[in-house]
């Protein structure tokens, strides 16, 4: 998809943020534009989950412009209409263990105490249905779920007050590959169906190149690029080197039909 001309979602300038008396980002930019799947990548500390976090305005930045929807929310105390327009998949599920599936999901409806509860239930059983689960799995407690089970109820309580935007932590995390690569479609499939633009942090390659339409690289307090698959791998970083183009890397690439010829010319190459 191309999304260059599309409205700007996120837009983040020269952003600083700290963890105790560690500086995580430094003048740090991003951009995010409507219906992009942007990935974020980096090594351990880069801050993949510090950034999110200011995104979603968990975190205030020491200093910088984040800005949200159109909302400035490094700015701004009163971020309930950013939350009613994002959705947060959380990397393991976050379920309320007390709660059953439909109460788990129908959680961030009640609480807006704007509709009847019968359509509630109904809400909630579309978004099941949309995420391939049943009615019978509403009345089943996150206990009962697998772990693929868990992935698509948290997903449908990221949807279920069918956001704009959409925020995955290691979406694939805990997954075998099979139901990893079930995941990976469902989230193309809706990002399709409700023209969704997402922003996920993740270290599955796999995932990454099969769903990723830009991957935004944190190396050195910076976001290093931002660019398509393509464009990100012809970058000449240590990280990027290592992370695409290691073993693992090249048969990933070799996988992903857009990337099939890199992925080969690299193996002929024994990079």
């Amino acid at each position: 998809m191309n999304t260059s001309d599309a409205p700007e979602i996120i837009r983040i300038e020269e952003l600083w943020t700290q963890l105790g008396n560690q500086l995580i980002h430094q003048d740090l930019d991003l951009t995010v534009r409507q219906g992009d799947i942007v990935s974020l990548v980096g090594g351990s500390g880069s801050g993949k989950t510090t950034l999110l976090r200011v995104m979603l305005g968990l975190q205030k930045p020491l200093k910088g412009k984040v800005s949200v929807l159109g909302i400035d929310i490094a700015a701004s105390n009163n971020q309930s209409p950013l939350y009613h327009h994002c959705g947060v998949l959380f990397q393991q599920g976050a379920l309320f263990s007390a709660l059953n599936v439909m109460d788990n999901v129908a959680l961030p409806l009640r609480e807006l105490r704007a509709l009847p509860e019968n359509l509630i239930e109904e809400s909630v059983l579309l978004k099941l249905q949309m995420v391939g689960l049943t009615p019978a799995d509403a009345l089943k407690m996150p206990a009962d779920l697998s772990g693929g089970m868990v992935k698509r109820v948290a997903l449908a309580r990221a949807l279920s007050l069918e956001p704009d935007l959409l925020f995955l932590d290691e979406p694939t995390a805990g997954l075998d590959p099979l139901l990893s690569d079930s995941f990976v479609e469902l989230i193309r499939s809706l990002h399709d169906e409700l023209s969704l633009t997402v922003v996920m942090v993740s270290h599955d390659l796999d995932s990454i190149l099969q769903l990723s339409s830009h991957i935004a690289v944190l190396a050195n307090r910076h976001v290093i690029v931002n660019g398509t698959p393509q464009e990100v791998i012809a970058v000449d970083h240590p990280f990027i080197h290592d992370f695409f183009l290691g073993d693992r890397g090249k048969r990933a690439l070799t996988g992903t039909p857009d990337l099939a010829d890199i992925g080969k010319l690299e193996n002929a190459n024994g990079k």
